[in-house]
């Protein structure tokens, strides 16, 4: 019986290494090249998002600030910022988030995913509140996107240098 070659984790990169042929592996079981895991993560942050941009498009009926203006009442004025804000930072989450999925691991980027939103919903709650309310929250989604961001290149800049692609 010939060896197969076993990926040492669920990485991606590992299991692009694997022998292709028919859809599977030796065994007959499929091999998956993308995980669910990080697709479903990246569906709740885009939904969170669209929950944000709803919420300024109300926010400018009750306080009566016609697009495309983008001062006003208060209150209006921390909505907006919320949303633009949490724009901001999808930008940096969402190659981070797959970035690391391929580099170290679907499920840790999902977690690490997970939690920026949780950041996210810190810093709108906070922010709606009171503007000296939205540290916490900046602070965890921006520390997620740094652990996302810079995980990502060292494993990138790691496998170069030790053979990889």
């Amino acid at each position: 019986m010939k060896a197969t070659a076993q990926p040492h984790c669920q990485c991606l990169c590992c299991l692009r290494d694997l022998p292709r042929g028919a859809p599977g592996d030796a065994q007959g079981k499929k091999v998956h090249l993308v995980s669910s895991l990080p697709a479903i993560v990246t569906c709740l942050a885009l939904l969170l998002y669209g929950v944000f941009i709803a919420r300024v498009a109300l926010a400018r009926g009750k306080y009566k600030v016609p697009a495309p203006a983008t001062t006003g009442h208060p209150a209006f004025e921390r909505i907006i910022r919320i949303q633009t804000n949490t724009g901001e930072q999808l930008i940096i989450l969402l190659p981070g988030l797959w970035l690391f999925s391929i580099y170290f691991s679907p499920l840790w980027a999902s977690l690490l995913g997970l939690l920026w939103i949780l950041g996210r919903v810190v810093y709108a709650v906070g922010y709606s509140r009171n503007p000296d309310g939205r540290a916490l929250g900046f602070v965890i989604s921006f520390a997620v996107n740094m652990i996302l961001v810079l995980g990502s290149l060292g494993a990138a800049v790691w496998q170069y240098l030790h053979g990889g692609m």
